[in-house]
């Protein structure tokens, strides 16, 4: 029990000043202590309002208005973060913390009641500003163009739980009266429920510091990862999730631990290079592929990217065929050009003349195996330009271009047969019959 000797001089003059004072007015010895009591919790209140209203004019509207003049950013965020609104808080609740004792100093239980009572709201208030400051920094941070794709947001999180989990154990220990070692040896024991409980935010943790540390993932790229029907722009990284705004406009969330878990696709490989891949393939119907005939030659010859070829090709045909005796009258011997050959040579000759082609990156077009829906003709090669829009554009109108050009090498593109044609195939037949 705190005894009036024990205090200051200040309040010993306070208490002997209020016990005179309702002394003269005629308050019985018996109701002075009550009496006392009352009026310095009344003082004590209002003078508590009176400083909150002083602290929040000084920090809100003084220091609001200065960092609406000042040239830094930082101060600008604290206040768009209401830092200093938490901290106008603390200055009544640390005078009231200073002068309970002398309020209810001969109440000991209530005086131990509204002291930790104080001091819980301290902590509180204490840690609102933290948070708030944490934030403020986190916004500084991320408008840094180098760390702009980084994960800031998860190391803050993860430092704003540390922080709660300091201050809630400090306020259990000043609520219980124990050590705070004493709740953090207990934590040890919980250990297994902790675990349960905070297992998706220690999974996020470790895939966020992986995504980190590998650089699988940065904020801006463009990924695909079909278990969640994810395709487009991660938005943001967190602890426990990265947010992917797909290209419908639409958000998907994926806990942060799929993506060491799972696998995904990452385009950002694609945009960093020097062009975007074009892998796409026509199939020729196998019955239109033929040899060509000598006005065949002369016909494809007229065209610009074949004359050289189909010149240097003949002679080198001719020359072969010469020097083997080869009988010309069957077309089966020796060596002839065929139309899927030129063709193919004519694809390739195209797509080295497209200027939204890039000649320094891979450019084949190739014959795949055969399958039921015809003879592939793959075209492999890189548009200089890897925007979605363009490049899809790009694409079609390179395959416009050689969809229409089959009809001058006499080869059909292979299409499975309509309703359409299947009735048309009917009404022949019936005709017939």
């Amino acid at each position: 029990m705190v005894k009036i000797s024990d205090l200051g001089p200040l309040s010993q003059l306070i208490i002997e000043k209020s016990n005179n004072f309702l002394q003269q007015v005629g308050m019985s010895d018996k109701y002075i202590i009550l009496g006392r009591t009352l009026i310095l919790l009344i003082i004590i209140i209002l003078l508590s309002l009176a400083l909150w209203w002083m602290s929040r004019v000084i920090m809100i509207t003084v220091l609001h208005h200065l960092a609406g003049k000042s040239k830094t950013k930082w101060d600008d965020y604290l206040v768009e973060k209401r830092f200093f609104a938490a901290i106008a808080h603390l200055v009544p609740l640390l005078f009231m913390d200073s002068f309970i004792k002398l309020v209810f100093i001969d109440y000991p239980k209530i005086s131990t009641f509204f002291l930790k009572t104080a001091d819980i709201a301290i902590i509180f208030v204490i840690l609102i500003a933290i948070i708030r400051f944490l934030s403020t920094f986190e916004k500084i941070l991320s408008e840094k163009s180098s760390l702009k794709d980084k994960p800031i947001q998860s190391y803050f999180q993860l430092t704003k739980i540390l922080v709660s989990g300091f201050m809630i154990i400090l306020g259990l220990s000043i609520a219980s009266g124990q050590s705070p070692l004493y709740f953090l040896t207990s934590l040890g024991a919980a250990t297994a429920i902790l675990l349960l409980v905070f297992k998706d935010t220690i999974l996020g943790f470790v895939g966020s510091i992986q995504l980190a540390a590998n650089d699988m993932v940065r904020i801006g790229d463009w990924i695909t990862m079909e278990k969640y029907g994810a395709d487009g722009d991660v938005i943001e990284i967190t602890l426990a999730t990265v947010k992917v705004q797909n290209f419908d406009k639409t958000i998907t969330t994926i806990p942060t631990y799929s993506f060491i878990s799972d696998s995904f696709k990452n385009w950002r490989g694609m945009e960093q290079s020097e062009g975007r891949r074009i892998k796409r393939s026509i199939s020729i119907e196998m019955n239109s592929i033929k040899f060509c005939s000598a006005h065949m030659l002369n016909e494809l010859e007229k065209i610009e990217y074949l004359t050289n070829y189909i010149q240097e090709k003949e002679k080198e045909i001719e020359k072969y065929n010469k020097e083997n005796n080869v009988k010309k009258e069957f077309l089966l011997n020796g060596r002839h050009q065929t139309n899927i050959g030129l063709y193919r040579e004519y694809i390739k000759q195209y797509l080295k003349h497209n200027p939204h082609i890039n000649q320094n990156m891979t450019l084949m077009v190739r014959q795949l195996s055969p399958t039921p829906n015809g003879v592939p003709i793959e075209i492999y090669c890189f548009s200089k330009i890897k925007e979605w829009t363009i490049y899809e554009n790009i694409v079609a109108d390179i395959f416009d271009h050689l969809f229409s050009a089959t009809t001058y090498f006499d080869l059909v593109i292979y299409e499975q047969p309509s309703g359409k044609d299947l009735t048309d195939f009917a009404n022949k037949i019936t005709k017939r019959n």
